[in-house]
This record gives C-alpha cells, structure tokens and sequence, in this order.
C-alpha cells in the first residue's frame, strides 16, 4: 500500500518540519529539510521518528498517520488542508473529526492535529502523497449519463 514514501520520512526532535532520510551513519542519520532543503547530521541524543510507522489515537483502533493523510487528502481533493495549522483549538478539532470521525478526543491533542495539519501541507507540497481521488482514472465507464 506504500506508494507514499512515508518510511524514508522523519521527524527530528528539537527540528521544525519533516526530513527525508539520506543515509544511515553509526550515531544517526543524514537527512535533508522538506522545508529549506538544506541537509542534516542527527546523533545519537535526538529522537527520530518515522512517518510510516506513527500512529493517530481512535476510540477503537489506532490509525496509521498515512491512512489519516490518505482521509485529508479525499476530504480536500488533493489541495492542501483548509483549515490553518494556527487555526483555534475548537476549528482544529472540528476539521479533524471530518477527517478521522472515531479519533479519540482525550488522547489525541489540538498540538497534535496542528502537527498532522503542517506534515500533510508539507508532503503535498513536495509531491510525497500519491493517493487516487475517486472518479479519477480508474472508474470512469459510466460516462452515458443522459
């Protein structure tokens, strides 16, 4: 299902926005910036996290963030979110339950929906989500309306 590139995508402790990951080294890893491109050395005392494996809290199940992305990128038909990472807490909260309507309230925080908001603006913007809008390419021989 990983047509996205999530697994080579990181977040940096103490680092604003995403990085793409470059190269492994013995005490870290050599990334470069989605957002100035300028390229990175991490060591051993930063916390990486990669994209792929982050998970969104619902009442039910956990949500894999890339699934979570897929959801905004339907709800806004491939454009970038609407609602502004520096929107209210309450306008967060209401945007996100249109994306992902079983998240759970008490663990996933209006910081968090800010985070997801900026990284899905940022993928977008460097052409890293490839989902299918619906009605695109692939289901179209139902063109005899009349």
């Amino acid at each position: 299902m990983s047509k996205n590139k999530l697994d080579k995508i990181l977040t940096i402790s103490g680092k604003t926005g995403l990085f793409q990951l470059m190269a492994q080294t013995r005490t870290g890893v050599i990334a470069i910036s989605l957002l100035d491109q300028k390229k990175m050395v991490t060591n051993m005392g930063q916390q990486i996290n990669v994209l792929s494996e982050i998970r969104v809290f619902g009442i039910k199940e956990e949500l894999p963030l890339e699934d979570v992305f897929e959801k905004m990128f339907q709800l806004e038909k491939g454009k970038a979110a609407r609602v502004k990472p520096k929107a209210s807490k309450e306008e967060l909260e209401s945007y996100f339950f249109e994306v992902f309507q079983d998240y759970d309230e008490d663990r996933v925080y209006a910081s968090d929906i800010k985070k997801i908001i900026q990284w899905y603006n940022l993928l977008l913007q460097s052409k890293l989500l490839n989902f299918e809008l619906p009605g695109k390419e692939n289901s179209s021989p139902s063109s005899e309306e009349a």
